[in-house]
Order: C-alpha cells, then structure tokens, then sequence
C-alpha cells in the first residue's frame, strides 16, 4: 500500500478537482452509493465511511441523515485532513488514519460505505476477506453498499471499459497524461475485480438481498444488508 498512500498524499489537494475529471458520473454514482441507505432519516444511525477521501461520501450522508453518526477511515493523512474541514461545522463525526484491509475496528455498525478503496485490495483473498470482516461488524440488518472501480466479465468488456474510460479521461486532460499518468498510475497501483465475483463473495460472507445499485461500464455501486 506503500505507493498508493504516497499517491494520495500527494494528490489529495487536488482530489475533488480531479475526481470529477477522472470517473464519469461521479456525483451520480455517490448518491446512488447513498440512495442504497433505507434507514429512516432522522434515526441516529451509526456509519462507517471506509476510503472517506475528502469527506464527499459524508457530507452527502450528513445532508440526508443528520443525525448520523459517522466514522472516517482514509489511508492518506492529507485526505483526512481535508475531510475534517470539509466537514468541520459537523459535531457527530470522527476520523482515523489506517489501512481498510487491517483496521482494528472497535464498534459495530448500521451502515457501511466505501468508494472507491476496495479496488486497491491486491488479491481476490484480500477482497473475500475483506467483505467478511465487513459483515462481522455490521449490527442486525445492517447494510454494506460499495461504489467501486470493476474488472469486465472477459478480456472484450475489459477492453470496451478501458476504450470508454480512456475516451473520457481525454476529454479534461492531454493525451500523454492519461497515458503516461492516470493509465500508468491505474496498472501499478488498481487490482479491480469482477463484479459477479464481488457479489458471490458478499453472499458467501453472509450477506442478504445482494444487489446491484448502479453500474456505467467499469464503475459500480453494489450493496447487501445482514439479516
């Protein structure tokens, strides 16, 4: 994780900047990520934002749940510190520096989200763990929901994905920085997987009424609950 939290370390001020430029419907696909929350909005619910980047995920929460209490867990310290003034007029939130894949995590949740962070999990392993741990500190009926980076089904789609996303990351930047930057930084440091696998290790982990939520070609929004 050595280079991906240097990258976000370094990027982190231009995150919210960038993020747009980067992942088509990016907006669309948080509130989708948010939309998966059936809780009633004036509940105080419990929530986990892991990968929290500069708080977009939350704020988005606090907007339509603001009684939520949530935590913030991000590998980059700068992220982080973004996050906190993004949100600073909010009191019913905290945040933590540390690694998704080995966070020792104290408290249960109703609802877990993370955007955009799974996709650095380096192995399928890492990932089917992952989705375990996640389910083991959901409470009764809690819910999981992803927004990700995904691998298409065969080398065709993959190709389609990367030709569409390539198309669009040429629009805001020049062509050698998608190429010698955002494609090569997508190689060394993204270990998307395949989206059918993801929701059969969801299943396996115990998760109920898995779902997908949204999907525009290499991106996806994913989600189940825990009976």
């Amino acid at each position: 994780m050595g280079n991906i939290k240097e990258h976000f370390e370094n990027e982190a001020k231009k995150f919210d900047e960038l993020i747009v430029k980067l992942i088509p419907y990016y907006d669309e696909m948080l509130n989708a990520l948010i939309n998966s929350v059936n809780f009633e909005k004036r509940k105080n619910v419990k929530i986990l934002d892991l990968g929290c980047g500069t708080g977009n995920v939350s704020l988005k929460i606090l907007n339509g749940f603001p009684k939520a209490e949530i935590l913030c867990v991000d590998l980059s310290q700068n992220m982080i510190d973004i996050a906190k003034n993004k949100l600073s007029k909010y009191k019913n939130i905290s945040f933590a520096v540390g690694n998704i894949a080995d966070f020792e995590f104290k408290n249960t949740y109703d609802v877990i989200l993370s955007s955009l962070a799974v996709h650095h999990l380096k192995t399928d392993e890492d990932k089917a763990k992952f989705y375990k741990m996640i389910f083991g500190i959901l409470n009764k009926n809690g819910i999981f929901a992803n927004a990700d980076e995904i691998l298409g089904e065969n080398k065709y789609l993959q190709n389609v994905n990367m030709k569409l996303w390539t198309e669009y990351m040429k629009k805001n930047f020049s062509e050698r920085e998608v190429s010698e930057k955002w494609l090569k930084a997508y190689e060394s440091e993204d270990r998307p997987s395949k989206l059918i696998k993801q929701l059969e290790w969801m299943k396996n982990a115990g998760f109920k009424d898995v779902d997908i939520i949204w999907k525009y070609y290499n991106f996806a929004v994913f989600s189940g609950i825990k009976e």
